[in-house]
């Protein structure tokens, strides 16, 4: 059962900078490695969301796109975000997904991360829980919170749990997250 609708009630204020379809090229490679990954056993239930920062920007899956059918029109460009006044804009034909705020926040605080999935899915968490480590506390998705206790998680780990949320895996680049990911849920390389 996936969790992640019993814990959205922090959000943020999107502006779009440009109603545009989201043409940046990077969507293209993840929609690539999505047709890998998305096959694995323990992804069936689960919520993936996944983000690439290029420059100071980030494309990220948009609300409510299936990781199981991504298409171009499945992401946005995040332009910049201010996590105080929780205001962020956008270039794209819809809102980002409530993991856009925190996948931001890590992409801008660790130079070494630039490719990021997250994974929400109990099964995936039972899995998991003795391999990597987990942040102590709950928070809402999206929450400033729940980005400093992620960030203090992920301070000596590339991947963490999210306490009753899921997993997230990070990478230099779109590969080494795609080869961390297979590696670690069963897939080939």
């Amino acid at each position: 059962m996936t969790i992640r609708k019993n814990l959205i009630n922090t959000s943020f204020q999107t502006f779009f900078v440009s109603k545009e379809r989201c043409s940046c090229p990077l969507a293209f490679d993840i929609i690539k490695i999505s047709e890998k990954i998305k096959k694995l056993e323990l992804l069936k239930n689960a919520t993936v969301v996944v983000s690439l920062s290029y420059g100071k920007r980030m494309v990220v899956q948009r609300a409510e796109s299936s990781f199981d059918d991504l298409d171009s029109d499945g992401f946005v460009e995040v332009v910049d975000y201010d996590p105080l006044k929780k205001i962020m804009l956008v270039i794209g034909k819809s809102e980002p997904c409530i993991e856009a705020s925190v996948h931001w926040m890590i992409h801008h605080a660790r130079d070494d991360i630039n490719a990021i999935m997250q994974i929400n899915e109990r099964e995936i968490i039972d899995e998991f829980s003795k391999r990597f480590p987990m942040t102590e506390k709950l928070f809402p998705l999206g929450s400033i919170e729940l980005v400093k206790e992620v960030l203090k998680t992920l301070k000596n780990n590339k991947n963490i749990i999210i306490k009753d949320i899921g997993v997230m895996f990070t990478g230099a680049d779109l590969k080494e997250l795609e080869d961390t990911v297979l590696e670690n849920m069963g897939g080939s390389t």
